[in-house]
């Protein structure tokens, strides 16, 4: 996982720790002094999911990890939990080497089969004496919305792509697709779709002589075009006219550079060759799979610094393999 990823992910685990630790910890002690009877504390969880409204699940375990309380859920006790061993569950791990608190990495849960959360919550006696755990378990799709939406990091990503490709690689070599044909033609009509009618994200898929192309009139949608609506200028008055959008990361200036670097690399070897290209300006990346199924992310001021030398490199193992 990238770094920019995983420090996103861990701002919202500071987020929900902050928010379920002095919970867990008050509740976890009037659970001690109930202490071991069943019936008052299986009374004291289900009012304790009174006071963690996303909360699905609440359990207590002893100090081996038996359930030693139904599971206090929204639809009242559910007693087929009573008794479980859940010392093997990763969940508990931390809690295990003596965490007073831990809130456990997001799991797909055995029942629901659901991305799902564990808190858990160690208590002890007056004397200090381990006397159990208690549980919370939260379903993802339940939290309250606090996330920020994760942003891509704006640098060269290098991705590996099918074996079997790559161990077949030269014994194959580049077919002249209809689109290859028409190339001129089809890059002149895909620069002006993308600076003129406001397509923000387009895929060329130049084996196959296709595109699937985004619109800032309706993001949610792609639409899917073979190499006669890509040869054919008619295919603009499909799309509206919009002002190139002043927020873009690449400008508009560069999107015809970028779509020739897309047509030097699909005539560059006959081995290796340039499969597929992406182009997104909003984020500044551009995508390119190789006929070695090798996959690039990189920004578009990187990519239009890059030769065919580069590509190709010297030795057995090209850049655009990996």
């Amino acid at each position: 996982m990238n770094a920019t990823l995983q420090a996103s992910i861990d701002r919202q685990r500071s987020i929900l720790k902050g928010w379920l630790s002095s919970s867990l910890a008050l509740l976890a002690d009037d659970c001690r002094l109930a202490w071991p009877d069943r019936r008052t504390l299986e009374r004291r969880l289900m009012e304790g999911l009174a006071e963690l409204p996303y909360c699905k699940y609440l359990y207590l375990l002893d100090d081996r990890a038996l359930q030693i309380t139904s599971n206090a859920s929204r639809a009242g006790l559910l007693e087929s939990h009573y008794g479980r061993d859940r010392s093997d569950r990763p969940y508990l791990a931390e809690a295990l080497a003596g965490n007073t608190f831990s809130l456990s990495d997001a799991y797909i849960s055995r029942n629901s089969r659901r991305p799902s959360l564990t808190a858990v919550q160690i208590i002890r006696g007056e004397d200090g004496r381990l006397l159990g755990y208690l549980g919370a378990d939260f379903d993802l799709r339940e939290l309250p919305a606090t996330q920020a939406l994760y942003r891509q990091p704006g640098h060269w990503m290098q991705l590996k792509g099918d074996p079997a490709i790559r161990s077949g690689l030269f014994y194959q070599e580049r077919v002249t697709s209809p689109l290859d044909e028409r190339i001129d033609m089809v890059l002149d009509l895909l620069t002006e779709l993308i600076t003129v009618n406001g397509v923000f994200h387009m895929k060329l898929h130049f084996s196959s002589s296709r595109a699937t192309l985004w619109s800032m009139d309706d993001p949610y949608r792609f639409r899917i075009h073979g190499i006669d609506d890509l040869s054919d200028p008619d295919l603009c008055l499909a799309y509206p006219r919009r002002d190139y959008p002043a927020d873009a990361d690449i400008p508009a200036a560069a999107i015809p550079r970028i779509l020739q670097g897309f047509r030097e690399l699909r005539y560059m070897d006959e081995i290796i060759y340039l499969r597929s290209g992406i182009l997104n300006i909003f984020n500044g990346l551009v995508g390119l799979t190789f006929s070695c199924d090798g996959s690039h992310y990189m920004p578009w001021k990187e990519f239009l610094d890059k030769d065919i030398g580069f590509w190709l490199g010297a030795s057995t193992a090209p850049k655009a393999c990996g």
